[in-house]
């Protein structure tokens, strides 16, 4: 008998996005192309909910 679940599982697929932000080591801080600090744009904040970072905690909101 196979498990129900089998039936509807589909391998993960990798998607390509890329992240409107990176890292700027100097301030500590993650920051947009033009700049400006990634958790002052609260359009973005709206759309993605957070700004996370390998350079901090996956839990907090921008290191």
């Amino acid at each position: 008998m196979q498990p129900f679940a089998l039936n509807y599982a589909r391998p993960a697929t990798e998607l390509e996005a890329t992240s409107p932000y990176a890292y700027d080591s100097g301030l500590q801080l993650n920051v947009l192309r033009d700049g400006r600090i990634a958790a002052r744009d609260h359009g973005l904040m709206r759309e993605l909910g957070t700004t996370t970072s390998t350079a901090g905690s996956k839990t907090h909101f921008d290191d």
